[in-house]
This record gives C-alpha cells, structure tokens and sequence, in this order.
C-alpha cells in the first residue's frame, strides 16, 4: 500500500488522513496550522498528499509545501464520484479526507509538477481583473437606461476608475510574468502567433502553465475543446465538449475569433467548415482548439510562428 495523505480542505480548518496507518488530524487553515500539518507529516516523505482544488483555500497548502511534498490537486467532482463508486454516502470532512486518500493508490495518480513561485500571484491578479472586465460590462450596460443625472455621473466616474484599474493591473501582470526566463520565452512565443495579444498570452500561461510539456490530445482536453464521443449500442449521439478549464477557453474565444479573419492558416481552415455547412460556433470551437495546440506546440519546440510557404 502507498503512503498516501489526504487533505480535505476548507475556509478554517484542514483534515487529514493518512491512509497507511488511518491516523487522522485536523488543523486551522492557518499559518500555524499549516506548520502542525507539515510536522504531523513527519520526516518520511508521504507517495502522495492528495487535496481537492478549493480556490483560494487550497492556495496555503501549494504555497507552503509546493516542490516540497508530492502534491495532488484533484477535481471536487471526481472525488465525489470515486466516493459513490466505492458505495460512501456518508459526506464529512474526515471521510473526504480519507477517500482523497484512497484515490492516490486506487487511481495511480502522481505528483502535480511544482508550480512557479509566482504563479499564485498571477492567477490573483488574473481573477481579479476579470472581476474588474464583468464589472465594467455591468456597468455598461445600467448606464445605457439611466436617466437621472447623478447615476450617469457615479457611473462615468466609477468606469474611469475600472479603465486605470485595469491598466494597472494588465502592467503588473506583464512585469511578474516576464520575470521567469521561461515563462518570458513561452510568452514571446505566443504573441508571434497571429490574434494572440500581449493580455491573452499571460492569460493562457496563467490558465495553462503545462503549455509545452502535453501532447495535442492532452492540451485540448485541459482546454476542454475535445470534442466527447457519445454512443452506445446501435444509438449514436451528437459529440460535444465539455470539462475542462473554462478561464482557459474563454481566454481563448476572442483571439479565435480574429484569427478567423486575420490568421491565413486558420482563417482557411473556418473557411472551409463553413462552406461545409458547419454551424458557425464549431468552426469557431475548432479554431479554439487549433490555436492552443498550436501554442503548445511551438513552446514545446521553443520556436516561434511562421506563416506557412508554398
């Protein structure tokens, strides 16, 4: 049996379950707490300390223990579903806790690659300026059946403020990504390629930071751009896509849509879906996928795009 942890995590507290032995510890989402979990955890290094992804109450355990334990990151939902498999109904913080535990030997899973010290940084920088992005949206459209003079004011005022706020941001954004020579040439990378701007390449290395170390079929499926086949017996379904990280593709969608029209490649490509009959939004999902396998294929390589001769 592996030395497998598991952590349940939430806003205050962190239960823990190691499964060789079946001891198990809560600690305080805390500093201090997390300093008691990694002394419970002992000088033995664990196979596997599995933790479901919580947002920002899982940022504490990768900040403190990343590149140091083998850590596994794993989608709630999965979780749940290997928990029902096993015929657990029973859900409680100690029993997640020993289920992520289990997942480490039942699944074969493996450690997370340690992620960069400033990617924590920059996915909050990320959230935050897509907040500021649906604010200035919302903000857009009141203002257009406002009619008393004082909400147009607030308005105009408050969507001047979100102008500087993202201009703020998007600089610091930049500047922290530029600071890993890898990531700066992953970066570079991406903007050769037609339609990826500057704002979009950072948002695919932040959504995306394995860009270059997948293969095509695993990059689109972390994108969630593969289409899944549906079928059983004689009855055959409409395959669709689905999973996958969302930031990802709608950091994706808008560059897919110039692209489109000014990428030579891949403007060819829609071309021909659409004169094939296919609806708009699939041409347009196809070239989503096109362009993050490409990206991943250049960073893999580390060249940068050319236009296709003759």
């Amino acid at each position: 049996m592996q030395d497998t942890i598991g952590i349940d995590i939430s806003k205050a507290t962190l239960d823990a379950h190691r499964l060789i032995d079946n001891e198990a510890q809560q600690f305080a989402n805390t500093p201090a707490g997390l300093r008691a979990l990694r002394r419970w955890i002992g000088t033995k290094m664990p196979d596997l300390v599995i933790y479901e992804s919580t947002g920002a109450y899982h940022a504490g355990i990768e900040r403190s223990f990343g590149g140091v334990l083998p850590l596994v990151k794993v989608n709630p939902v999965q979780a749940r579903r290997f928990a029902q498999a096993r015929g657990t109904r029973a859900k409680t913080d100690a029993v997640d806790a020993r289920i992520l535990a289990m997942m480490g030997t039942a699944l074969d899973l493996v450690p997370d690659a340690p992620a960069d010290k400033n990617q924590p940084a920059l996915k909050e920088m990320q959230i935050a300026r897509m907040a500021l992005i649906k604010e200035r949206t919302r903000l857009l459209n009141r203002s257009k059946t406002q009619t008393l003079a004082i909400l147009k004011r607030q308005s105009k005022a408050r969507l001047g403020q979100i102008k500087r706020q993202l201009a703020e941001l998007e600089d610091a954004l930049l500047k922290l990504a530029r600071q890993c020579p890898r990531r700066a040439r992953a970066f570079d990378i991406l903007c050769s390629i037609p339609g990826l701007g500057r704002i979009t390449a950072v948002a695919i290395l932040v959504e995306c930071p394995e860009i270059g170390t997948l293969t095509r079929k695993q990059i689109a499926s972390l994108a969630g751009l593969a289409p899944m086949t549906r079928q059983s017996g004689q009855w055959r379904g409409t395959a669709f896509i689905q999973g996958g990280r969302k930031f990802l593709r709608d950091a994706l969608y808008m560059p897919a849509l110039v692209a489109a029209r000014f990428n030579p490649d891949l403007r060819q490509k829609y071309q021909a879906m659409i004169s094939d009959g296919k609806p708009a939004k699939v041409a347009l999902t196809a070239l989503m996928r096109k362009l993050i396998e490409l990206a991943n294929a250049l960073v893999r390589q580390d060249r940068e795009w050319t236009p296709k001769t003759a």
